[in-house]
């Protein structure tokens, strides 16, 4: 009995050795996923970068930020540079440093009074007061549309439902871009990898 447990357990360690050649996925999936949400978030700042401003600056309808805009061009540098650089797997640490704080600031200035979540849901976890209230004007807007629109054809890409804006979503970003600082770029699919080999050789 014991040299049948001694041989698996051999067996998964020896299995585990080539299982390793395979780490860089998980590093890889999560920069993959991550890289269009923060392109096409700073290209929006980008394109209407006075806007964008106005928005981090004005203390009535925006954020209320100081220095808005140096903000603004630090979001936006950080959004499509991080994008970049996490596309190739580049300092795939240092960029999610920067990344992170955005995520942090986003969380605290726009998302955290809207609560957990980023669909409003009643019937799911962390519902809060707004939530709650959104069941009945979202009923209210399908009747309408059902008497006086074409509710099939406005539904057919989708469901009709209220955004929250809560910080489910940059939570989630944030958890991944943690994440990327523990694993890296990833093994074989990554600058960092090949840079790290390279820079290896000259201190041999």
């Amino acid at each position: 009995m014991k040299y049948l447990i001694n041989s698996v357990l051999h067996w998964y360690q020896q299995s585990l050795q080539y299982f390793r050649h395979l780490d860089g996925i998980a590093a890889l999936a999560l920069r993959i996923y991550l890289v269009p949400i923060f392109w096409m978030a700073g290209q929006n700042k980008l394109m209407h970068f006075n806007d964008t401003v106005a928005w981090f600056g004005n203390p009535d309808w925006g954020l209320d930020l100081p220095f808005p805009t140096l903000m603004a061009g630090l979001a936006t540098s950080a959004e499509l540079g991080g994008a970049v650089l996490l596309a190739l797997g580049l300092f795939t640490r240092l960029v999610s440093i920067p990344l992170i704080i955005t995520m942090i600031v986003a969380i605290l200035t726009v998302h955290l009074p809207n609560g957990w979540q980023a669909i409003a849901d009643a019937n799911a976890p962390f519902a809060n007061a707004q939530v709650l209230a959104s069941s009945e004007k979202l009923e209210k807007a399908r009747e309408i549309l059902q008497n006086y629109g074409n509710y099939d054809w406005l539904t057919s890409s989708g469901s009709l439902v209220i955004l929250n804006n809560g910080i489910e979503f940059a939570a989630t970003y944030l958890i991944m871009l943690l994440a990327l600082i523990v694993l890296g770029g990833g093994r074989y699919f990554s600058s960092d990898y090949w840079l790290s080999r390279y820079m290896n050789k000259f201190r041999k």
